[in-house]
């Protein structure tokens, strides 16, 4: 097949089409604005696993270049409106990742994320179910929580674990590391684990949301009132992560320490630091609704209900043809 045709086929192109409609048909029918917000924006996240596009923009008054980036989700504008009082709302919208080519990832692909007004992260998990079951047909979600999923696939308890036999466990499965650093960071060595034996292994029977996980891995998520775990989930089908979701933290400062902790480790890991979205800091000090919000990857959703080999047959052009 000649590069200047799509990745796609015709009919998954038109069965893409249906399914947004159907996306804002179920998101109408519960009056949840669609919204947009800028794809190239003065900051970006922390994330130390996540490594973003950068621009530069010339035509500003002073005559200086400034950095602009590439979003790699559309979450922290979508927060400045939520602060605003723009109420529930969703955005499905490109998102980018300067990362690898492969079954699961290209670095354009396609976002639905949502927040919801006054819901808890069950809510939203319920929502997400719900959603599944009526657009795509699929059975009732599972739950496990993120200590269940070691104890079960790996035999280990993660809040009892030192690094050293998380290491062994890595080593058993022969997983290799970029750097001695990462092998001697717990929350590292959990995130390989959980990607290359627990999470291949997940959401076959139904899909599975993942839940409580570690307050290290909390992200933008509240803590649980145990102190221990993280009011976030992750959802997944056939082995595939398909979303990332919170019950929101609102607290500004406890945010701004995390963000801070994360370019900690990102010098840890010889990663350059990131400026911390002071935009997303002021809107949380002004006041951010209880809320939870996701994030769903698109073409994975589609790749997985349509039974495609790659998310890349699920959009019109991936980056060997864009």
């Amino acid at each position: 097949m000649s590069h200047w045709q799509p990745s796609a086929s015709l009919a998954t192109l038109r069965r893409r089409a249906a399914l947004l409609q159907a996306i804002r048909d179920f998101f109408a029918a519960r009056e949840v604005i669609e919204v947009t917000t800028p794809l190239m924006c003065s900051h970006t996240v922390t994330d130390p696993f996540l490594v973003p596009f950068t621009t530069r923009y010339r035509e500003i008054p002073d005559g200086e270049e400034k950095t602009y980036y590439l979003q790699t989700s559309p979450e922290y504008a979508m927060k400045r409106l939520l602060a605003a009082g723009m109420g529930s709302i969703y955005q499905i919208c490109p998102a980018f990742r300067n990362e690898e080519v492969g079954r699961e990832h290209n670095p354009e692909f396609t976002l639905l994320e949502w927040y919801r007004v006054d819901f808890t992260h069950h809510d939203l998990m319920h929502e997400i179910d719900d959603m599944l079951q009526k657009i795509l047909r699929m059975p009732p979600a599972m739950h496990l929580s993120y200590r269940e999923c070691f104890i079960e696939f790996c035999g280990i308890d993660i809040f009892l674990a030192k690094p050293h036999q998380l290491l062994a466990v890595c080593e058993k499965l022969g997983l290799s590391f970029s750097s001695a650093l990462e092998a001697n960071d717990a929350d590292t060595l959990m995130q390989i684990i959980m990607q290359a034996a627990i999470e291949p292994k997940l959401g076959f029977d139904a899909p599975t949301f993942v839940v409580d996980y570690p307050k290290s891995q909390a992200a933008l998520a509240r803590l649980n009132a145990d102190g221990k775990t993280a009011a976030r989930f992750e959802l997944y089908i056939n082995g595939v992560e398909i979303a990332n979701g919170y019950y929101e933290c609102l607290d500004p400062i406890e945010q701004a320490n995390r963000f801070a902790g994360d370019n900690q480790k990102r010098a840890q890991l010889g990663k350059p630091s990131v400026n911390v979205d002071t935009y997303l800091l002021e809107a949380m000090q002004q006041g951010l609704p209880k809320c939870a919000g996701v994030a769903m990857g698109l073409e994975r959703l589609m790749m997985i209900a349509g039974e495609q080999k790659s998310l890349q047959q699920c959009m019109s052009f991936a980056i060997d043809r864009a």
